[in-house]
């Protein structure tokens, strides 16, 4: 498929400078921007789902206690004793 698109001269100068950084053409960086776009969108609907499902509603929330810094950090003293 082919896009042309008319683009401020700031915003080209922006991608050529992100392609270059990156050693990839303008197309490769478009290419990559799209591809990373749509894996990031299929991770939201994942987690979206995830979130949703009803099985989670049953579940009871972590405590204080669980998440506090002194427990976290006591178990990692514990495994390396």
């Amino acid at each position: 498929m082919t896009i042309q698109l008319d683009l401020k001269p700031e915003t080209e100068a922006r991608l050529i400078a992100q392609a270059a950084i990156r050693g990839v053409t303008v197309k490769q960086y478009l290419q990559l921007l799209i591809e990373n776009d749509s894996q990031t969108e299929d991770w939201v609907n994942l987690l979206e789902e995830f979130y949703n499902n009803p099985a989670l509603a049953n579940v009871p929330p972590l405590s204080d206690e669980a998440i506090s810094r002194e427990s976290i950090y006591r178990e990692g003293e514990d495994n390396q004793l």
